[in-house]
């Protein structure tokens, strides 16, 4: 907080407001959203500064490239993720999305997008195997799936008995049949 100049506004010193809430003491909003509460206020921020801005994130990879976007650049490709989501992917508010992808990128954006959209995401972690992926369809109910291409042949292993499961959708360079690829949407 000492580092940024604006901490006064955006972050309390203590931890007092949050007591406060707890305590029902302090007015909480009937319907929060992370996506269009925070990171679109900060964009916000960000546009009106008109100046270089800290990034919003940064990724590096274990090869030495790297990806820098500022608040706004955030903002706006979650929104194009989040109309993916609610238009080829056909997922709406409550529906359930199994997340299996390496921290990468577009991990951060299906997150944001998930919380514009109300989809709950179900982050599992690339280790998983074909069985664990069935296991995690069944009991969660998901309508969709997001992974790379290297579990995509797993997941095409056990899509037959995941009745609920409608959309697969591959983050990779290339296609993959029956799979929708999140680049060529995006």
């Amino acid at each position: 907080r000492l580092f940024h100049q604006y901490h006064n506004t955006f972050a309390p010193l203590n931890f007092s407001d949050y007591e406060a809430i707890s305590r029902c003491e302090q007015e909480v909003p009937e319907y929060f959203n992370f996506a269009s509460d925070v990171l679109d206020k900060w964009s916000q921020i960000e546009k009106e500064r008109k100046g270089p801005s800290n990034p919003a994130l940064w990724w590096i990879n274990g090869k030495g490239d790297e990806m820098k976007w500022s608040f706004e650049e955030l903002g706006f490709l979650s929104q194009k993720v989040a109309n993916m989501l609610s238009g080829p992917c056909g997922l709406q508010r409550g529906d359930r999305v199994l997340v299996i992808l390496p921290r990468i990128p577009e991990w951060w954006l299906l997150n944001v997008a998930c919380m514009r959209t109300g989809v709950i995401i179900i982050p599992g972690t690339t280790q998983l195997t074909a069985q664990d992926i069935c296991y995690r369809l069944l009991a969660s109910r998901a309508k969709c799936i997001i992974t790379t291409d290297v579990l995509a042949p797993a997941v095409d292993s056990v899509a037959s008995k995941c009745q609920f499961l409608k959309t697969k959708l591959i983050v990779s360079e290339s296609g993959r049949a029956e799979w929708l690829n999140f680049s060529s949407l995006l």
